[in-house]
């Protein structure tokens, strides 16, 4: 085997072809790989963009052994490692080519395409430079191809998506030369080990063993190893007194953290955890032959040690005031705020800071989080202004004021009291964040009541309750007709407060509130030991003007809480952040899927109309002919950019598969709700907890609750859905029930083992709404169904079924079709759940 560093456009240069083996999984790459590969591009254009001198970046290998060829044919490499990479830069060098397509640059974009994409004089699948496994392949071609159904529901489709939104959310997205720039880092500046097999090699078993490697080292064992190299004479007394300890502390992981946090605060704040050793190394190598050096410096990391601890384990910290504050931000979660808080309290040991000056900068950094979070702020950079600030912050002057003064910078987005109050109303508070940072914000509410029994949170099991309901009884609907607005249902209104803060709040009883109505819910809240649920339970009714009224309380107790950046006001003529979740919501959606003004308004906390007023003002957003009215219909008021050649937009959906009846109404069943908008974006969004399975085996007084459900809501399918699910049971799987008032039904299949259960179901029947949701997004975490392959054949299988038309797009969310095809296709639906077990089963013997 021969291997050599090269670019990727030299790699890829030439009448070649890289083919991917059947035996290789499908492309898998998702959001967290793509951002931190773009994330890597975007500090490479910076460093060339400003003329400092920009390192290619290791991109990792690519194990390639010869195809076949034939005489005027391409040069074919089959690629037997490194598929993944590849997939990617060429996605990303599609989504390019559009970008500068659309931006009017034909000429580059064409270059793009010839010098890439394909090879120019071939035909058939010759003409691709990359051809994936069969299964990823149309997906792919159709992006190379620009086709309608180019950014479909799979990984291939996402990633196309994600490197469009990420070239037209650039920092200079419409500069010539930035555009330029990426292009040149993409062919010129990723750096890739080309490893070449030669003719008879056994390639699979070349496979076999790169993808059966032991457990490497990590960074911290290199850097030790290294270390200790330079330490002949006392390498093990400071092994004993120093790093033994260190490690046996803080543990593999916080250490290797430590090392790169010493890094970060020591100014070098653009380093990767995966380049510690590397940068370490550089650091530490001129003190090579200097023991005494060597040996101060495991010494300071040690005292660093010590610092560290504090932050992770607060109860470690001796001043009251900024034990307070650590154990807030280790209750936040998360280590993005780790860097400033190292260097706070390398402050404080230094005796540059006081306890209480640091506890008000964590103070101030605590309030910053928050603040972005209700406001929806994206995170994008959010660790980089981290690693900043040790180096940026101002030295001459108190660390509080300090960090509140690097905080409140103009492109760091701490928002304004304003933007908070106005968050709090409008944005959908419980699709922020994480599930335990919602808590953390309405517990911290709760606290400010300062009650003189106060909830002891610790031992308490609350969680996030909705006062109006999420799946409320028609009584609210009637309560919430006396509040819309003209053209405004009670449904729709009930969309845009649901989620908000000012119907939010904590219990412990949230099976027993469920969608009861008000006068129900307040004798429970009534009896709570939580102050905001007392204050609740004093309204006389929960409609649109409470909910309002409440958060306008909330947002005063937010406000004073936690204070805002310096100045308090909102900057001039900058972004609200709700624009820039719009366009990401648009760029998320597959091909051949649409939403209306009201979803999207829900998404960002806005009103339909200004949403239309933007899309209006803005059209050349990516994906604005996606957005129609409430009814499905294209808006009389939407209009292509001028000099666009773009078809009409129904033209355009139907080409991608959406279909319009004869009123030019788009079809339902490829409708993305607020919520399915939300889960594409990566948001923690799902059905209430109260609505999933349960573990255990079959509630008999739940079992009769759903009979009762169907028989008296869907009486037609109730021999059908019963007969099922009697079949899965035989199946060798049970049934577990929600614990909702409409009481929901779980088929269930247990494909685990002794020591380590997998639970799998492939849908949920609701009888009182007559829908049957296809868990897709449960399932793509879930051997065998985490293969995109295996959902679509599911899909697939129920498409065959007449009165079932699941979107292919909606392959990673939960797509529904009438509880009524029981009825008459009970059968067919039993041929699939057998699919369904057979599968599962095969995977198990594979894993066991």
């Amino acid at each position: 085997m021969r291997a050599q560093e090269i670019t990727f456009l030299k790699l890829v240069q030439g009448d070649k072809q890289f083919q991917v083996p059947l035996y290789q999984r499908t492309y898998s790459w998702g959001g967290e790989q793509l951002r931190r590969l773009w994330e890597d591009v975007g500090e490479l254009v910076d460093q060339h963009l400003a003329g400092d001198p920009a390192a290619p970046h290791f991109l990792g290998s690519v194990v390639l052994a010869p195809g076949q060829i034939q005489a005027g044919g391409v040069q074919r490499w089959l690629v037997v490692d490194g598929q993944q990479r590849l997939t990617t830069l060429m996605l990303a060098f599609t989504a390019l080519r559009d970008h500068l397509k659309e931006t009017g640059d034909t000429r580059a974009a064409d270059r793009v395409h010839r010098q890439i994409l394909v090879n120019e004089f071939h035909e058939g699948l010759d003409h691709y430079r990359l051809l994936p496994t069969q299964a990823d392949r149309e997906a792919y071609t159709a992006c190379v191809q620009s086709r309608a159904e180019a950014g479909g529901g799979d990984n291939v489709g996402a990633a196309y998506r994600f490197f469009r939104g990420a070239l037209a959310e650039g920092p200079e997205a419409g500069d010539e030369r930035w555009i330029a720039t990426v292009e040149t880092v993409l062919k010129d500046l990723l750096s890739i080990v080309e490893i070449t097999a030669e003719s008879g090699d056994n390639v699979y078993r070349i496979f076999e063993s790169i993808n059966n490697t032991g457990v490497g080292l990590s960074q911290s064992d290199l850097l030790r190893n290294y270390v200790f190299m330079l330490l002949p004479r006392r390498g093990e007394r400071i092994y004993e007194e120093l790093w033994l300890p260190m490690q046996q502390s803080l543990g593999p992981k916080n250490l290797e953290l430590l090392v790169w946090l010493d890094l970060v605060v020591r100014g070098h704040h653009k380093t990767k955890q995966s380049e510690i050793y590397r940068e370490q190394q550089k650091r530490l190598q001129p003190l090579a032959g200097d023991e005494d050096a060597l040996q101060r410096e495991i010494e300071q990391l040690a005292e660093r040690a010590g610092r560290f601890l504090r932050i992770i384990e607060p109860a470690r910290e001796r001043s009251p005031a900024l034990r307070a504050v650590l154990e807030r931000l280790a209750s936040w979660g998360g280590q993005t705020h780790f860097p400033l808080a190292l260097h706070l309290l390398d402050l404080l040991a230094a005796d540059r800071t006081t306890s209480d000056d640091a506890a008000q900068a964590l103070g101030y950094v605590e309030s910053y989080l928050v603040r972005r979070l209700i406001c929806q702020t994206p995170t994008t950079g959010l660790n980089r202004i981290f690693m900043d600030a040790p180096k940026d912050l101002e030295t001459d002057r108190p660390a509080a004021e300090a960090v509140r003064r690097f905080l409140s910078g103009r492109r760091r987005r701490w928002p304004s009291d304003e933007e908070l109050r106005e968050a709090i109303r409008t944005k959908p508070f419980y699709w922020s964040g994480r599930p335990p940072q919602r808590s953390y914000i309405l517990r911290r509410l709760e606290e400010s009541y300062r009650a003189s029994e106060p909830v002891d949170f610790a031992k308490a099991s609350l969680s996030v309750e909705h006062v109006l309901p999420q799946r409320p009884a028609p009584a609210w609907f009637d309560l919430l007709a006396e509040e819309t607005e003209p053209d405004q249902t009670p449904q729709e209104l009930h969309d845009r407060l649901v989620h908000t803060l000012g119907n939010l709040t904590l219990t412990g009883d949230n099976s027993k509130l469920s969608n009861h109505p008000f006068e129900r819910k307040q004798q429970i809240l009534d009896s709570s030991a939580l102050r905001m649920n007392l204050e609740i339970a004093s309204a006389q009714r929960w409609g649109k003007a409470e909910i309002h009224e409440r958060a306008g309380r909330l947002a005063e107790r937010a406000v004073e809480l936690w204070p805002g950046p310096i100045g308090g006001l909102k900057p001039t003529g900058e972004e609200s952040p709700g624009w820039a979740e719009l366009r990401a919501a648009l760029v998320a959606m597959p091909s051949g899927t649409w939403t209306t003004y009201g979803d999207v308004a829900e998404l960002i906390g806005s009103h339909p109309v200004a949403v239309g007023s933007y899309l209006g003002a803005n059209p050349t957003v990516i994906g604005a002919y996606r957005v129609l009215t409430a009814e499905g219909k294209i808006s009389p008021s939407f209009r292509w950019a001028d000099g666009s050649d773009r078809p009409p937009p129904q033209d355009l959906l139907s080409s991608e598969g959406v279909r319009f009846d004869s009123w030019g109404r788009a079809h339902r069943t490829r409708r993305l709700s607020a919520a399915e908008l939300a889960t594409l974006l990566g948001k923690d969004v799902g059905r209430p907890t109260v609505l999933d399975p349960l573990p255990g085996g079959e509630d008999a007084a739940a079992a009769e609750r759903f009979r009762t459900q169907l028989q008296e809501n869907r009486p037609d399918a109730y021999a059908g859905v019963l007969a099922a699910l009697d079949f899965w049971r035989r199946q060798g799987g049970h049934v577990t029930y929600g614990r909702h008032e409409e009481t929901s039904c779980f088929p269930m299949l247990d494909a685990g083992t002794s020591h380590r259960p997998h639970l799998l179901w492939p849908f949920g029947i609701y009888p009182v709404s007559g829908t049957v949701e296809v868990v897709f997004q449960y399932l793509k975490s879930r051997s065998p169904f985490d293969d995109t392959e295996q959902r679509r054949e599911l899909l697939n299988r129920l498409n065959k079924i007449d009165g079932i038309d699941l979107p292919e797009a909606k392959l990673e969310l939960r797509p529904s079709f009438p509880v009524s095809v029981f009825a008459q296709h009970g059968d067919e639906i039993c041929e699939v759940l057998d699919w369904f077990v057979g599968v599962a089963a095969l995977d198990l013997a594979r894993r066991d």
